[in-house]
C-alpha cells in the first residue's frame, strides 16, 4: 500500500459526480455482488437527480428480491461507515480488484476508495466521508432485458 503523504500522482477524473450519489453506487455495487454473485455495474450513468446501473445477471430479480436490494443498501446507509482511501500499485491492485475497465492510460498508482469494510474498489470520483451522508436510497424502477437488469435509483 502507498501512502498518502507521498502525493501519488494519478490520472485526472473527468467527471464531477454528486458524491452522495456516487457513494451509493459503490455500496449498490457491492449489494449486487453479494447478492447475485455478478460482476460490478457493466454501465453506469451517475446523476445527482436519478442514476442507473445495469448488471449482467442470468435471470431477473424477483420483486422480493429488488426490495432486498434497496433495503440492504439502507442498512448500509444507516450504519454511517466511514469512507477512505488507500493508494497502491497496479499490480498490488491486479491481486485484488478486476481492473479490466481500468484505462490503458492509467497512471500506476491507483487510489481504491473504501466504504467502511463493505465495499472497495479502484475510483477516482467524489465521495462523501460517511455512508450517513448519503441520505435514504429509492429504486425507481428496475427492468430486465436479458442478460442486463438495470436500475434507476434515486436519493431521498
Amino acid at each position: 500500500m502507498i501512502m498518502a503523504e507521498q502525493d501519488p500522482q494519478l490520472n485526472e477524473h473527468n467527471k464531477q459526480e454528486y458524491p452522495p450519489m456516487h457513494t451509493a453506487e459503490h455500496i449498490l455495487n457491492q449489494t449486487m455482488v453479494r447478492m447475485f454473485g455478478c460482476k460490478r455495474a457493466v454501465n453506469a450513468h451517475i446523476e445527482r437527480k436519478k442514476s442507473k446501473c445495469d448488471y449482467e445477471l442470468s435471470q431477473p430479480p424477483t420483486e422480493q428480491q429488488v426490495q432486498e436490494i434497496e433495503n440492504k443498501v439502507n442498512e448500509i446507509i444507516a450504519q454511517d461507515l466511514p469512507v477512505w482511501i488507500e493508494y497502491t500499485t497496479q499490480e498490488e491492485a491486479r491481486q485484488r480488484f478486476d481492473l479490466t475497465r481500468l484505462p490503458q492510460n492509467a497512471t500506476e498508482t491507483l487510489r481504491i476508495v473504501h466504504v467502511g469494510e463493505y465495499d472497495a474498489c479502484p475510483c477516482a470520483g467524489l465521495h462523501v466521508e460517511r455512508t450517513a451522508q448519503i441520505g435514504r436510497f429509492v429504486i425507481a424502477s428496475s427492468q430486465y432485458n436479458q442478460p442486463l437488469f438495470r436500475i434507476r435509483f434515486r436519493l431521498l
